[in-house]
């Protein structure tokens, strides 16, 4: 499987709750933390409810 980058660049504070859980299912929880995940469907359904919270990295 490929992998991917993925960067915290939104703080979860004044977040729902869900948004800060799926923060912690991703591995992020601090700002400018970088985790590395396999790409999976349900990485990027992640990604894609915090849009302006997370970022994917190149490289």
């Amino acid at each position: 499987m490929a992998k991917i980058k993925i960067k915290q660049i939104g703080s979860p504070i004044r977040r729902p709750e869900a948004q800060k859980k799926i923060l912690i299912g991703l591995g992020l929880g601090k700002m400018n933390r970088v985790v590395e995940l396999e790409d999976t469907a349900e990485v990027r359904g992640a990604i894609q409810k915090l849009p302006h919270m997370v970022a994917v990295v190149e490289g």
